[in-house]
Order: C-alpha cells, then structure tokens, then sequence
C-alpha cells in the first residue's frame, strides 16, 4: 500500500464498499504501525457491528480419544494430555448449564464434541437436548461436531441450531503441518455443506503454531471469500502432551496486530477473542478497540477463561451494549 493511501482512508474505502482480495499486496499490514492499524479497525468496528460485543460459550459435552492428529489439541488420542475424558454428558447437565448462562448474559451457547465427527445415537441425543434448549432458552443455539453431512446440518438447524462452528486452522499451506487424518479441504467442504444447508458458520483459526506472517494473512483472506459471518482468533496456548507443547506464547503485539488486519479483510464478521486472551493487556480490552466486537467467555475447553460476568462488567465498564439486538444475533 502506498503510503498516501491512509489506513483510515482504507478503512473508509472499505466502509464504502471496497473488499481486499487474494491478489493484492497485503504486506502492508505486517509494517503499519500498530496503533493506526487499531485505529482504522476500530472504526470499521462501528460502522459494521455497533456498540454491541457478542458473548458465547460452549460446554464440551463429549471429552477425549478423538481419532484426529491435530498437533494442538489436547483432545487427540495420540497426546497425553492428562484431561478428563468421558462419552457424552446427560441432557440434564447441558440444559441446566445453559440456562446458567444465559442468565449470566450470553447471547448463544454451543455443545462441542471431540472426535472426527458424530453420529448414530449420539447425534440422536445431541438433537434432543437441542430441542430442549430451545423451548427453555431465549439466546442462539451453536453446534461443534466435525464433519457431519447435508442430512445432518439439516437437522440441526430443524432442532434449533442457527450456527454451526467448524475452524479451517491455519492456511491451505501450513494446514499439513498441524494435522494429517483429515485435509483443508475437508473442512472447507463440511463449511460449505453447512451454509448450503442454511446455516451461519463460524470458523477461524489459531495463531502461534509456527506459520509464518503470510500464513496468517491467506486465512484471514481464506475466510473472507468463504463468506464466514464469525471468526474466532485463538492464540496458541501450548499444552503439556501436545506436540506443540514447546512452542513459545506469542508476544500480545502479534495477537492484536492479527485481530486487527482480520477486520480489515473481514469486515462485516463478528471477530471473536477465543483461547489466548490472557496473552493480551487487560484481558484483551485494547482488542476491543482495535477490530474485535465478540468472545468466547466462561470456562473454555481445555485454556483457562474469563467468568461471563467478569466480561459482562467489563464491556458496560467499556461502554459496549450488551442488549441482545437484531443485527447481533444475525451473526454468528
């Protein structure tokens, strides 16, 4: 980018209409100063999401032995990780957790299951409990099982659920280096499968696992041509047992420099803090400012969190609005 062409004057070319696209330099994030490029993210912010912060949080509620290789993941069965594992939680645990949140102030919850993907009887029960969530919720319904086909997305969103949350990791380059049971191209056709079948997808990915700057630059674009209305940014929190587990916390400047370019690229999209918000200042309140407008709250998989009221204080202390809206709950 050159260097009369501002930031903010990119920022409002954007907010006039303008996409940037796989065949442009967008090395010029990567240098910017980073206080401009929050700046120009955070005015992008408002225009496309307002004063609102979308809160989810998820309850796993199938834990351990997955069969896929992933080398971050706690939750594989070639890592030894030292985490609970357990087949799937009753209805009763998952609803009664549910409405606690929502009570807390969440805007939507997801059940997450390990394992490639899900099917027979626990997919049965999965469906029943989201019924049953949705006649005794208000908030969106989220599902997190792998990679499902056209019949099942079909009948989940019969069951109520309006999301469906499905990461494409890393980029198309660097995806074999984290796992090898499954491709990124099976992921990107489980993400188009779910929206076909009428649902929104959210998919992001995780940042630290050894790519490179560019690596980081093609997800975000990745995403912005697959349509994605919620992205989260995880920032690697390497676990004992992993094969990751020697990997270095990224500095807090590469976290927010990341949140920040993403909305560049993504505009519209609700961009989510997820694992790794303890790495930023405040717990990540500068991110907010700088291009974030959602989080995943409460007690995450396997990283520590943040508490849904520690976070509901925070963004009235903010100043954000955490009214439930129309626009909000359109996206993911």
């Amino acid at each position: 980018m050159e260097k009369s062409l501002s930031l903010q004057k990119l920022a409002a070319e954007i907010i006039c209409g303008r996409r940037l696209r796989r065949d442009e330099d967008l090395s010029f994030f990567l240098t910017a100063d980073l206080t401009e490029l929050q700046q120009g993210a955070d005015s992008l912010r408002r225009h496309f999401c307002g004063n609102h912060v979308d809160l989810c949080t998820i309850i796993n509620g199938r834990s351990g032995r997955c069969s896929e290789d992933c080398k971050y993941c706690a939750q594989s069965a070639q890592h030894h990780t030292g985490i609970a594992e357990y087949n799937f939680l009753s209805k009763e645990e998952i609803t009664s957790n549910a409405l606690a949140n929502e009570k807390e102030g969440v805007h939507r919850f997801a059940i997450v299951t390990s394992g490639r993907s899900l099917s027979g009887e626990a997919f049965s029960k999965t469906l029943e409990i989201y019924r049953e969530m949705r006649t005794l919720c208000h908030f969106d319904l989220c599902a997190s099982h792998g990679f499902l086909t056209a019949e099942q997305f079909r009948q989940l969103r019969d069951a109520g659920v309006t999301s469906y949350h499905h990461n494409i990791e890393t980029s198309r380059r660097f995806f074999p280096e984290i796992c090898t049971t499954h491709t990124y191209d099976d992921k990107i056709r489980t993400i188009k499968i779910a929206q076909a079948e009428g649902l929104c997808v959210c998919s992001g990915g995780i940042i630290g696992m050894g790519e490179t700057w560019q690596d980081r630059l093609d997800m975000a674009v990745s995403l912005a041509e697959l349509g994605i209305e919620s992205i989260p940014i995880n920032a690697l929190m390497p676990i004992k047992g992993t094969k990751l587990e020697n990997l270095s916390q990224l500095p807090a400047e590469d976290v927010l420099r990341t949140i920040a370019f993403f909305r560049y690229i993504n505009p519209t999209a609700n961009i989510r803090l997820a694992a790794g918000r303890k790495i930023l200042p405040q717990n990540g309140e500068t991110a907010f400012f700088g291009g974030a407008s959602a989080s995943i709250t409460g007690n995450m998989l396997t990283t520590s969190g943040t508490t849904i009221r520690e976070d509901v204080a925070m963004l009235h202390r903010l100043g954000f609005n955490q009214e439930t809206t129309k626009k909000a709950s359109a996206l993911g």
